[in-house]
């Protein structure tokens, strides 16, 4: 088929055999490579290998599947709901966990709720339970116990939450170790005035239901980053969540605006990846993933973005993808300045069921937007659109062969065209949720 980027074989020889010469030269914010990054940095790859997927239309269409189930199911519910009973969970993400009034004491249920290519991704689950009780950053060496930094630098499978509401401003970025949930479900999380996220060459990590704003570039220096090493970092972009050689990882619930350079950035061979229920606003570079036109290591990339709002003051990068594999499915676009959708490097998107409202400047209907090529080389990239609602203008410009879904009534059924976007992204970004009531 088309979509595929060739066998495994050369797939996997072209990326190993890259690696070494890819290693001397990563812009990763390392100050110093030392053995122990090196390690960690190819153990990492491994596991991306593992979670990259031959076929990436079959998690498409699994995909496909659960959104139209959860959304028979979901009528049911809002007419309990009008009656005062049950709650409105339209997508197959939170039908999963949301109307449950025990979530508190089950936190652990989220794990399995992930969908797309981020499915893998189990967090801290079956790890005890960290309670962040301290809002404070002072030492990025030896952090103390009870704060973020300490939680997430902890051994092993650790499920993250928060004591009480709190303003969490980071004095330098927070590097996120393997098999980790931050869990921010019950209380007012921000993420605020300080640096950001980082998922750096590691793989397992959930990020739920947490506010990110206003982040800003820092100075770096010695962080720590594990539970046994301390590394020198330079400075930091101003993302608020940046995935750099990481895979299986789910971003879920977050609600993200006005930060210095990305909202979320994925490059450097990341896969595995589900962005789903997120609110961004006020922006300008959204989300990008893959960095450079000239590492093709990010031919592995596989990401799906689902049930997001674009809201009000984004721009543009909704997101720019290059190389890879990219299933845009089912977001509202109520919002961009310059375009919604664009890449170079030939990436294989597939939007279906988008809602796309067109701003009212004429010079800015187009939602594709491509990079360093002529017409006649993007032509070929695979760029498809199924069931999307344009509004006021919208088009999308497709490209490629035909991406060949084989849809089957018995198993395998349509996404929910756009019409229905409202509704499946009705409760994105950070929610209110309260112990002994369904969120």
């Amino acid at each position: 088929m088309g979509i595929m980027v060739g066998s495994v074989i050369k797939v996997v020889f072209t990326l190993l055999a890259s690696f070494a010469m890819i290693i001397p030269c990563l812009e990763a914010g390392i100050a110093e490579f030392d053995d122990f990054l090196r390690k960690q940095a190819h153990e990492a790859h491994e596991i991306a290998l593992e979670a990259y997927v031959p076929s990436p239309e079959e998690i498409t269409n699994e995909l496909n599947l659960h959104v139209h189930l959860a959304f028979e199911n979901s009528t049911r519910r809002e007419l309990r709901q009008r009656r005062g009973q049950g709650c409105d969970a339209t997508n197959p993400i939170d039908t999963c966990w949301r109307c449950r009034s025990d979530w508190a004491q089950d936190r652990f249920r989220l794990a399995k709720c992930s969908k797309g290519f981020g499915r893998r991704a189990v967090g801290g689950l079956g790890g005890p339970i960290y309670v962040v009780t301290d809002s404070s950053d002072n030492d990025m060496v030896n952090p103390k116990p009870g704060t973020i930094r300490h939680a997430v630098t902890q051994q092993g499978p650790l499920w993250i939450t928060f004591a009480h509401s709190m303003i969490i401003t980071l004095q330098q970025e927070l590097l996120i170790s393997s098999n980790k949930t931050i869990d921010g479900r019950g209380a007012n999380v921000q993420f605020k005035g300080g640096a950001g996220l980082t998922i750096q060459f590691v793989s397992n990590v959930i990020i739920h239901g947490i506010r990110i704003k206003n982040i800003v570039p820092k100075e770096g220096g010695m962080i720590k980053d594990s539970y046994n090493h301390v590394g020198l970092r330079t400075r930091s972009d101003g993302d608020a969540i940046s995935i750099f050689g990481a895979s299986n990882i789910w971003i879920d619930h977050v609600s993200l605006s006005n930060c210095a350079d990305g909202l979320i950035d994925i490059i450097e061979g990341s896969t595995g990846i589900t962005i789903s229920n997120c609110h961004m606003t006020k922006h300008n570079d959204v989300m990008l993933f893959g960095a450079s036109d000239s590492y093709s290591g990010d031919k592995i990339m596989q990401i799906t973005v689902a049930f997001n709002h674009f809201g009000q003051g984004l721009i543009q990068r909704m997101p720019r993808c290059r190389w890879g594999f990219v299933h845009v499915l089912n977001n509202d676009y109520t919002h961009w300045m310059m375009y919604a959708i664009g890449g170079s490097s030939g990436p294989t998107i597939l939007s279906q069921g988008n809602r796309f409202i067109a701003p009212n400047n004429d010079v800015a209907k187009e939602i594709t937007h491509r990079d360093y090529a002529t017409p006649d080389v993007w032509k070929n990239w695979q760029w498809q659109s199924d069931m999307d609602l344009f509004m006021n203008g919208a088009k999308f410009t497709t490209s490629g062969s035909p991406i060949r879904l084989a849809y089957n009534k018995g198993f395998i059924m349509k996404p929910r065209d756009g019409t229905h976007v409202s509704r499946l992204t009705r409760h994105s970004g950070a929610l209110d949720c309260f112990v002994g009531r369904p969120c």
